[in-house]
């Protein structure tokens, strides 16, 4: 029986959660956030964002490698992140792109590792796809960049290129008109759906915002964000 309902999809999501932990996978190192862009809300057909979790054993730093034989459909998307210097949760009014930052200890390009494990995920419906972290398997975090309140996050432009070729590019704006607005709507989803709060140390990837883009054994990708640096992916 699948879930009904965004809220069934997380109760459920919840308890997956606990056996991957147990599977191998390690504790929840951080979380992403899927169709907060217009970009992706149009490519999935869905047209809110969307919260998962990602396992720290999924995590790689600046660079890696990974084998095209582990995932069903293996796509990348582009995404700025954040980690939080400390705890986020709504305190007696939701929080809001302002408190938000506040809680913002550095930023981060990152890369999302994203699988198709479905047959058909546009028949599965968005209760499934929550129950099962929204596509995730894991992610490339780059360098934290603490002076980041010198930056216009909304300005900064990114792309994803593919073998030597630009296939996508996008600016910060198109997370939800900013990304803490993306960080911001995590916390009130999560305290809605009965999460513990986001954790002081914890990483959020705020969404893409290059349209996903899929991938095959020999391909060679970077992603570069302006002002936050460069991160590299071969497949094998």
């Amino acid at each position: 029986m699948r879930p009904q309902t965004e809220a069934e999809g997380y109760a459920l999501q919840r308890v997956l959660n606990g056996l991957l932990t147990i599977a191998g996978l390690g504790r929840k190192a951080g979380h992403k956030i899927g169709c907060t862009t217009s970009v992706m809300q149009n490519f999935l057909d869905i047209p809110n964002p969307c919260a998962g979790v990602i396992f720290e054993k999924t995590v790689l730093h600046r660079s890696g490698r990974i084998p095209r034989s582990g995932f069903v459909r293996l796509g990348i998307e582009c995404e700025i992140a954040v980690e939080l210097a400390r705890d986020l949760a709504p305190a007696g009014a939701p929080v809001d792109r302002e408190s938000a930052g506040r809680a913002v200890g550095a930023v981060m390009a990152s890369i999302e590792l994203v699988d198709e494990r479905y047959k058909n995920f546009r028949t599965l419906g968005v209760p499934t796809l929550i129950a099962d972290d929204f596509f995730d398997s894991g992610c490339v975090l780059g360098d934290a960049v603490r002076d980041w309140r010198k930056l216009d996050l909304g300005k900064l432009s990114g792309a994803t290129y593919v073998n030597g070729i630009e296939v996508g590019r996008g600016t910060g704006a198109l997370v939800m008109g900013h990304p803490f607005e993306a960080l911001a709507w995590l916390a009130n989803s999560r305290a809605k759906h009965g999460f513990d709060p986001l954790k002081a140390g914890e990483f959020v990837m705020l969404g893409s915002i290059v349209e996903t883009k899929w991938l095959d054994a020999g391909d060679e990708v970077r992603v570069e964000i302006e002002e936050l640096g460069e991160l590299t992916l071969s497949v094998t």
